[in-house]
Formats: C-alpha cells, sequence, structure tokens
C-alpha cells in the first residue's frame, strides 16, 4: 500500500466514524473504499479489518450518547449479547457470497435506506406521546439485535440505520436516543463479527487498527454534534 491509499482509507474511516454515531451506516463508506484500494482483498477480510474500526467506534460512540441521555442498560446490554452471537452466525456465512455480488448488495441496501427515509422524513422527530411497555421493548430490542445483528456479521453496511429506524419507528423512540441505544447494540454486534473473523485469521490488523484510531476521532465528533445540533 502507498502513502496515498494510506491516507484513503484513513480519511473514509473517519468520515464513517462521523456517519456511524450520527446516522449509522458508516460501513457503507469503508467497505466500498476497501476493495477499491485493495481489490484482490476477500470479503471476509474487509469485514474482519472493518470491524476493528466499527468496533471502536462505536464503543467510543456509546460512552460519548451515555454521558447525556438515559440508557435501559438491563435491556440493552442482553440485547448486545444477542448481537454479538447472531454477528458470529452471520460471519461464518460470508464465505458463502460470492465476491462479484458483495458490493451490489450493499448498494441495494443503500437505496433501500434512501427510499424509505426519503418516504418517512419524520422519522425520530418527536418522542411518542405514549411510552411502549417494557416488555415490548424489550422484544422489540431482542428482535432486532438478533435479525439486525446477523445482518451486521454477513454484509454489515446499514445496521445502525436498520436500528435507530426500528427503534424509532417501533417504540416510538426519538432519533437521538434511538442512535443511542442502537450503539450499544452494534457494539455487540461488531464485537461478535470480529471475534469470529479474527479467530479464523480474517483480519489486516496493522491497517485496522489505523483505521480504529480514525474512526474513533470522527465518532466522538459526530456523537457530540448528534447530541448538541439533534
Amino acid at each position: 500500500m502507498s502513502l496515498a491509499d494510506w491516507a484513503v482509507l484513513l480519511t473514509a474511516a473517519t468520515a464513517a466514524g462521523w456517519v456511524d454515531a450520527v446516522v449509522g451506516g458508516g460501513g457503507l463508506i469503508v467497505l466500498p473504499t476497501l476493495f477499491v484500494v485493495l481489490p484482490g482483498l476477500a470479503p471476509q477480510t474487509a469485514l474482519g479489518t472493518n470491524k476493528i474500526a466499527a468496533f471502536s467506534g462505536t464503543s467510543a460512540a456509546v460512552l460519548t450518547f451515555s454521558r447525556k441521555v438515559p440508557m435501559h442498560w438491563k435491556v440493552l446490554v442482553p440485547g448486545a449479547v444477542i448481537a454479538a452471537v447472531a454477528a458470529a452466525c452471520g460471519s461464518a456465512a460470508v464465505a458463502l457470497i460470492d465476491r462479484k455480488y458483495f458490493i451490489p448488495i450493499v448498494m441495494v441496501v443503500l437505496i433501500g435506506v434512501a427510499v424509505f427515509v426519503t418516504l418517512r422524513p419524520s422519522i425520530g422527530v418527536t418522542m411518542a406521546t405514549h411510552r411502549p411497555t417494557r416488555r415490548k421493548t424489550i422484544l422489540v430490542v431482542a428482535l432486532a439485535a438478533g435479525l439486525i445483528g446477523l445482518y451486521d456479521g454477513l454484509l454489515g453496511p446499514g445496521t445502525g440505520t436498520f436500528l435507530i429506524i426500528t427503534f424509532a419507528t417501533m417504540l416510538g423512540t426519538e432519533f437521538v436516543r434511538a442512535a443511542a441505544m442502537a450503539k450499544v447494540i452494534n457494539c455487540g454486534s461488531n464485537l461478535g463479527s470480529l471475534l469470529f473473523l479474527a479467530s479464523t485469521g480474517h483480519v489486516l490488523w496493522a491497517l485496522g487498527l489505523s483505521m480504529a484510531v480514525a474512526n474513533v476521532a470522527g465518532s466522538v465528533v459526530g456523537s457530540r454534534m448528534a447530541l448538541a445540533k439533534g
């Protein structure tokens, strides 16, 4: 890799950290960039390397959000564990996806999210007038953690966005709180996927750790902006 390659990937990681903290979906920036800079990279290795940065960034975002936003830890921590197990299972199935289909699938996901939020521009703008019951909250968090966590391990891009949309629509949670909840679940899914991919040797550690530093910087700035500006 040349210095220009490093500069492109670290810039992408910083931007992804900011995007992930605010609206989710940082992987939609990093994964395509990895494939452009390193065209021969296997999908598993691209995911594994990205997960180092993603886990570091979401961890930083969780710490930042938790200082300002009340967190339902008794619900979110078990949800994060479910997401970790589901994501590890998803990562185990990555080898079943032909590399030539990987980026097209990611682009379809991106378009789907764009269409959904365009049709529903009021998502997360205001808090629901009636708070959901604890039972409903537990059920929604558990199902989202399992299903979206599985997707995160298998593909990844857009996971944070899907979680925010789920919590905002199903629980009536306003955007910043939905983002804070999403970061906890996403942190678990990133860790589960990372542990599996690292155990199978699909991580470029030097690159991943460098991108992690950049991702954390972007994530801290992004989460602070979300808290300050909405």
